[in-house]
Parts: C-alpha cells; sequence; structure tokens
C-alpha cells in the first residue's frame, strides 16, 4: 500500500478513535431528534440524517426522532387553495388545515420510517395521539384564537419506551389530544423538548436552518460554540437573541433546567452534522449544557 492510501486509512481509523470515548460514554442513553427545516426539503440531506440516526441506534445510542414538516404542509395548503398563515410563528389551523396536517405528517411520518428500515434498522411510526403520549390543551398566540394549535400539558411517554424496550426506533409526529379527543396540531420543537424532558434524555438535538447560535446573527465572529443554561438565560435576556431562535432557546434552556444533560443546536443543512457534532471533540454547532458540567468532556 503507497504512503499515501495508508495516510487515509490511519486517519479513518483516528476518527473512529477519536469517537470511542462518546460511543462509551453515552452507550444506552436517550437521545431526541428534533428534525425539520431545510433537512427535509433535500432528499440528500434526508438520507444523511436518517444514516447518522441509524448508525447512533446501532452503536448503542436509544434515539428518537420527532418531526416536523412545515413546508410540505404549506405546500398541500396551497395545492387546495388556501394561503399559509402564522401567527408569532404558529400555524393558523383550521379544521381544514388541521386535517391536512395530519395526512401530511402522517405521510412523512411512514416514509422516514421506511428510510430506517432500508438501513436495516426497525423503526415505528407513531403521533402523539397513540397511547395518550402528547396531551394538550389549546394554544393562544398572544391572545389571538389560531385554531387547531395545541399546547402540551402532559406528555405519557410509556409507549416509547416499550417500543426502545423492544429495541425500535420510535418517530414521532407532533399530534396531539385534549380532554375531549380534539386533534390538535403541534410544533414540533415543543413536542421534542416535552418528549426528551418525560424520557430522561441526554439529549435533545435541534436540526435548524443555520449554523448554531450567535451572540449577534450580523457577525460570524460572535458564534458561540458552547454555553451553560444560566448563560443561555442571561443572553435571551439582554435582547440579543430574536425571531425564530427565542422561542427555540427558550425551549432549550427548560429542558436542561428539567434534567436533560445537554441540548444541540445544528445545521442540518451540513451532512452528517448529527455525528460532527456528537463524536467529535471539536463539534460543529451550539452545545447549551447544565450549569454543573461546566468541566465534562466535549459534546
Amino acid at each position: 500500500m503507497e504512503q499515501k492510501e495508508m495516510d487515509k486509512v490511519l486517519e479513518k481509523a483516528e476518527v473512529l478513535i477519536e469517537a470511542l470515548p462518546y460511543i462509551q460514554k453515552f452507550n444506552r442513553k436517550i437521545i431526541v431528534v428534533k428534525y425539520g427545516g431545510s433537512a427535509m426539503s433535500n432528499e440528500e440531506l434526508q438520507k444523511n440524517v436518517i444514516k447518522d440516526v441509524t448508525l447512533l441506534k446501532l452503536v448503542g445510542f436509544k434515539p428518537i426522532i420527532v418531526h416536523g414538516g412545515g413546508k410540505e404542509i404549506s405546500r398541500w395548503v396551497g395545492k387546495v387553495g388556501k394561503e399559509a398563515k402564522f401567527v408569532n410563528g404558529l400555524r393558523v389551523t383550521d379544521e381544514e388545515t388541521m386535517e391536512i396536517a395530519e395526512m401530511v405528517l402522517n405521510k412523512v411520518n411512514k416514509n422516514l420510517v421506511r428510510m430506517v428500515g432500508e438501513l436495516g434498522v426497525k423503526a415505528v411510526g407513531v403521533s402523539g395521539k397513540d397511547g395518550g403520549l402528547l396531551q394538550c390543551d389549546k394554544k393562544y398566540a398572544d391572545g389571538e384564537d389560531i385554531g387547531f394549535v395545541g399546547d402540551i400539558k402532559h406528555v405519557d411517554p410509556k409507549i416509547l419506551y416499550d417500543l426502545l424496550e423492544k429495541d425500535f426506533l420510535p418517530i414521532v409526529a407532533p399530534i396531539g389530544l385534549d380532554d375531549e379527543f380534539q386533534t390538535y396540531n403541534i410544533n414540533a420543537d415543543d413536542a421534542a423538548c416535552a418528549i426528551a424532558k418525560a424520557v430522561g434524555a441526554d439529549k435533545l438535538v435541534f436540526l435548524t436552518d443555520i449554523e448554531g447560535l450567535y451572540k449577534d446573527i450580523n457577525d460570524k465572529s460572535s458564534f458561540i460554540s458552547r454555553l451553560t443554561a444560566t448563560q443561555a438565560d442571561e443572553l435571551i435576556a439582554s435582547g440579543c437573541i430574536g425571531g425564530g431562535m427565542l422561542p427555540k432557546l427558550n425551549n432549550c434552556t427548560d429542558a436542561i433546567k428539567e434534567g436533560v444533560n445537554r441540548v444541540h443546536i445544528l445545521d442540518g443543512r451540513i451532512a452528517h452534522c448529527l455525528l460532527l457534532e456528537i463524536f467529535t471533540n471539536q463539534g460543529i454547532g451550539t452545545a447549551i449544557i447544565a450549569d454543573h458540567d461546566k468541566a465534562s468532556m466535549g459534546c
């Protein structure tokens, strides 16, 4: 073997050795992956995400996927001649839109189950309606009625524990029921956060359309690779964070305070971002950690 080829082989070996302590540390730990954004609309990125999650499963993690479907829902809403409307980032969901949203989310859900199955891992798709997983009340946006949008009040994780125990990879569509068994559309970030807290996840990962967290979104040098929950709260209070990142960061800090060990914000447009963040010393996104976790290694 030529030296150049040998160097490539050795480089691959170094990558595997670097991943070893992380595999050992998180073996049998639950990781919740919120899957959405551009990574869902690009077929190649979609395959990469599913490969990443499948690999996590095969090396000993217990992953749970919680997926969105916003862009696809908007596309189908447009097909029936309706215009997608949002208030504070939440989709205004009348009865017809709710029917479309549930149809699309179930379609997305089963497609992800198929993709995982093609890689040799058993997956089961569920909605928040199954087994009383996501129980919710009607949600309002600053007092405004936005239709059938749910605010999660309780998570019953039994169905997820049962699936994990039987070695299945659960894939969850963010739909819930209220006390009267009315169906509600739930924000996928909210669903992932609530599920991560309910199952005591070691990690919660948000796949987004930005590289991670910036102190100033217009200044690329202000990128934050790691911060504690307290530091994140201070950043929120300072008014530096706005737009769609604000509710996401609030979800992150809330999850940490409720026992999730680490929350990661990653750019889902980067191929294999999950593996790069979790299995390498440097990582590529933003990790939010518990205050007592400052001295722990890497990601």
